[in-house]
């Protein structure tokens, strides 16, 4: 005669999420935990997550800029911001543009356009944008 195990058959005991979460928030960096509240958020938007987006396709895109910074392009002014959502990033480019109040690093946005790939980054010239939030 096969003995069997009390318990045997049962599915193992699970314990709540919130253990579980707090255990991941431990031994998380601050990098990964940032990264997920950022990727949570923009999925919040209605956007795609950066590195999903297909190049010579629209779409919208949200997250935190990083870098704003005024590079020339062809002899003419280009403000460029490079936008992070946790999960990639994506340059804005603004072709003749010095300066745009309220596009600095630490912003929230989200923005939307054709992305295309330049020197294998994924950038998004003269973007649609809505400011989000306050630095």
């Amino acid at each position: 005669m096969d003995e069997v195990s009390p318990g045997a058959g049962r599915k193992p005991r699970e314990h709540g999420g919130g253990l579980r979460r707090f255990l991941r928030r431990v031994t998380s960096s601050n990098a990964e935990l940032e990264a997920a509240e950022l990727q949570k958020t923009a999925g919040g938007e209605g956007a795609t997550p950066i590195t999903d987006c297909l190049e010579r396709r629209r779409h919208r895109v949200a997250g935190t800029l990083r870098t704003v910074t005024l590079r020339p392009r062809g002899g003419a002014p280009a403000l460029e911001a490079e936008l992070y959502d946790g999960s990639d990033v994506i340059s804005l480019v603004w072709l003749g543009r010095r300066r745009i109040a309220g596009i600095d690093p630490g912003r929230m946005l989200r923005a939307e356009g054709l992305v295309s790939v330049q020197d294998g980054r994924k950038v998004i010239f003269n973007p649609r944008y809505e400011l989000r939030g306050g630095p």
